[in-house]
């Protein structure tokens, strides 16, 4: 009788299901450049001699950048997609994540350490001193404490920006607009985080709920490729 007891109750015993960032339908992609500004104009006179100073803004083939808004629902599934229920979101509270590999090893993210860094600036043929590389770029550990799954990353702990609003450079602190951090997992992928906004101005003051940057081989033909994923909480 005690056996079958203890029988019983190891079956209903529930299975925790641990959350974790997933894949994405990407709905919309609109993808635009800047256009070059248009030569300036000069005139001297012959046999006269002009010293110049050129000031430029250049558009930077080393990084390309992502923003928008998340829609979508939360929902009740079983391993075949199969929904019980759902709910409509009606705030946005989460994070998108975006990394070069396709299957990142959710439960042993942390933050980037300066030794991936490097191996991707190198993967990406970026200068580790030039201003724009990677560790130049994301040169602060200032950002507000989060959570990847049941991983906790402390506040200030990881590399970090906060990316522009209204056209001008925000002045970083905990509790900055669209901050981002570099993370990885223990296979040293790079995974660059953005936690998401619910509807705030953005860099040319339109609504999103994210907006981030990520490096770009300037040497390839060929773009580099990205997978994105968001958890919502």
């Amino acid at each position: 009788m005690n056996k079958l007891i203890l029988l019983l109750l190891i079956l209903v015993v529930p299975v925790i299901i641990l959350a974790q960032p997933t894949g994405v339908n990407i709905q919309f992609n609109e993808t635009e450049v800047a256009t070059p500004a248009p030569a300036a104009e000069l005139t001297t006179a012959g046999g006269s001699f002009t010293t110049l100073v050129l000031e430029g803004t250049f558009q930077n083939p080393r990084w390309k950048a992502y923003v928008g808004n998340v829609t979508g629902s939360l929902s009740l599934s079983d391993s075949s997609q199969n929904t019980i229920y759902d709910w409509a979101l009606t705030v946005v509270s989460g994070s998108v994540f975006v990394s070069r590999n396709d299957s990142i090893v959710w439960s042993s993210i942390g933050c980037a350490s300066p030794t991936t860094i490097s191996d991707e600036e190198s993967f990406l043929n970026m200068t580790s001193s030039a201003p724009d590389s990677i560790s130049n770029t994301f040169n602060e550990t200032i950002h507000r404490g989060f959570f990847v799954g049941t991983t906790q990353i402390v506040e200030s702990t990881c590399n970090s920006i906060a990316t522009y609003v209204n056209n001008q450079q925000q002045t970083l602190n905990t509790t900055s607009a669209f901050q981002e951090v570099l993370l990885e997992d223990n296979s040293n992928n790079i995974v660059y985080t953005t936690m998401l906004e619910d509807s705030l101005a953005g860099y040319d003051g339109s609504l999103f709920d994210f907006q981030m940057i990520v490096p770009e081989d300037s040497t390839e033909v060929t773009p580099t490729t990205y997978y994105f994923y968001v958890e919502i909480n």
